[in-house]
């Protein structure tokens, strides 16, 4: 039996999924009854498995009825960011290949756009009032008012973008499970490491649309708990989000971190956090101080994980490793780490090189090339990150491959810069890249954005590389360092540093 089909009749009328402090909750026998409906409708519109779909919807419990009526049926689904272009939102539904498109009707330029050049003929349900070329979801998902037994078969998956820091996005595609117990097994990690079960109240902040945040909130269900979403993260919110709904779990990434710390003393001590036990934190590097600040504040609870959205491998660490074993990300507990060389001889501890796991195999979808330069002979798969194992085996993340500037000849790693910086008091944000030196080929450039703005000058310009020179080999210190209101970053935390390096690609 399905296991949303056990928990609904174990307990129908226990909430799987709300949106904090609206209207918005779906019990497990709605979800089970709704999403039972959503397979019926795939059905008769022709799709089999391995077919695709797309969602564009703002956090909404929805969701959670699309995802599980395509798992159902083996389908293959597509989230799309809700900050997307129409021309790009349509890109991602298009070259997914997805039949069907479930969009929210404020997003009615991106339907237009898909529309305009439709080739695959993708039919439209519109979410929340009428669009021109689409059919309304909820009309036609009313048709199927019963519930149905769906003949077991393959069980649907994610179908992730990148966010396209370096042009199109790509698709990330797996091989879907073969049957539910598989399904079922490929989230024993998240349960066995964090203690997710029937009673986690699991909170996320973050739009359903990024990896991280649908998967756990899809385990948190899988393991018959309650998901609680936010419609936007806002940090006293999220406290008060913990307190009023007892929040078990949560899910975060360091600049939602430091947006809580950043807040007054007396406002961070006026929630109960006490029915917190389980704070986990991934998706992008989080300096050491700013950790050490959130286990002060929150205890022993911290945890960190280390995954891509092509899901080949994991790690995770516990607060109390992570003290003993500062700055890693643990280790792996999917797959095996393989540190190779460039001529992909494996490393010894604390030797630096590319990061590869042994784990579940994934593909770039329509890009073959990009596939084979993520494998070794054996079959090892890369993200593109490097680091090292220390010696229990723990990883520690140097950079990304992409990111990494070579100046003189002399490798240098943008996010140890980026983590010194981090500790100067008046610095909020900061990102290091290289741009184009006559002499060296590349030289260290550094752009901050302030805790206050109006501070930003030459003088401490030269206050920050001096910062940087006390503790910095001097070939790692920026060269010149500029100031920006904001840097470009997603929810999840990661950094278009392309944006701004594009600034300064022309030759010195």
């Amino acid at each position: 039996m399905p296991i949303l089909r056990q928990w609904a009749e174990r307990h129908p009328d226990k909430t799987a999924a709300l949106v904090a402090f609206s209207d918005q909750a779906i019990t497990y026998g709605e979800l089970d009854r709704r999403a039972n409906a959503v397979t019926q409708l795939l059905i008769w519109m022709g799709l089999a498995a391995g077919d695709g779909i797309a969602i564009m919807l703002d956090n909404d419990p929805t969701y959670f009825e699309l995802i599980w009526g395509a798992r159902r049926h083996g389908i293959y689904y597509t989230p799309v960011s809700t900050h997307l272009k129409p021309e790009e939102a349509a890109y991602i539904v298009r070259d997914s290949g997805a039949k069907l498109f479930f969009v929210a009707a404020r997003f009615a330029d991106a339907v237009q756009a898909l529309l305009a050049d439709n080739p695959h003929r993708c039919t439209v349900y519109a979410l929340g009032g009428a669009l021109d070329g689409s059919f309304d979801y909820a009309a036609e998902l009313a048709r199927f008012d019963r519930l149905i037994e769906i003949p077991d078969g393959p069980v649907g998956k994610d179908f992730f973008y990148s966010s396209g820091t370096t042009g199109r996005p790509k698709g990330i595609k797996q091989p879907l499970f073969a049957n539910l117990r598989q399904a079922q097994a490929s989230g024993d990690w998240v349960r066995d490491n964090f203690g997710f079960a029937e009673d986690t109240v699991y909170l996320s902040p973050a739009p359903l649309y990024h990896g991280a945040p649908l998967r756990f909130t899809m385990r948190t269900l899988e393991s018959g708990g309650t998901a609680v979403i936010m419609r936007k993260f806002v940090p006293e919110q999220a406290l008060a989000t913990i307190e009023h709904y007892r929040i078990t779990h949560s899910q975060w990434v360091p600049t939602m971190f430091f947006r809580l710390l950043a807040l007054p003393d007396e406002i961070r001590a006026r929630y109960d956090l006490s029915s917190h036990r389980c704070a986990i934190h991934a998706a992008a590097p989080c300096p050491l101080e700013l950790k050490e600040r959130m286990i002060d504040w929150w205890g022993p609870i911290v945890w960190e994980y280390y995954a891509g959205s092509e899901r080949n491998g994991a790690t995770c660490i516990s607060t109390a490793d992570w003290l003993t074993h500062r700055g890693s990300v643990g280790r792996a507990c999917v797959g095996t780490i393989h540190i190779l060389d460039e001529a992909q001889n494996e490393l010894g501890p604390g030797e630096i090189g590319d990061v590869y796991f042994d784990g579940p195999q994934f593909v770039y979808h329509n890009d073959p090339e990009k596939t084979a330069r993520s494998r070794t002979a054996k079959g090892w798969s890369t993200i593109g990150d490097v680091g090292y194992l220390d010696e229990d085996g723990y990883l520690h993340l140097t950079d990304r491959r992409s990111h990494m500037i070579i100046s003189g000849g002399v490798n240098i790693y943008p996010a140890e810069i980026e983590n010194h910086l981090a500790l100067h008091p008046d610095v909020a944000d900061v990102a290091v890249f290289g741009i184009p030196n006559a002499e060296y080929g590349e030289e260290v450039k550094a752009v901050v954005q302030l805790r206050e703005p109006s501070k930003a000058s030459s003088a401490l310009a030269a206050d920050l590389m001096a910062f940087c020179r006390d503790d910095l080999s001097h070939v790692k210190c920026p060269r010149s360092i500029d100031f920006e209101a904001e840097l470009p970053r997603q929810e999840n935390g990661k950094l278009f540093k392309h944006v701004l390096k594009q600034r300064y690609l022309q030759p010195a």
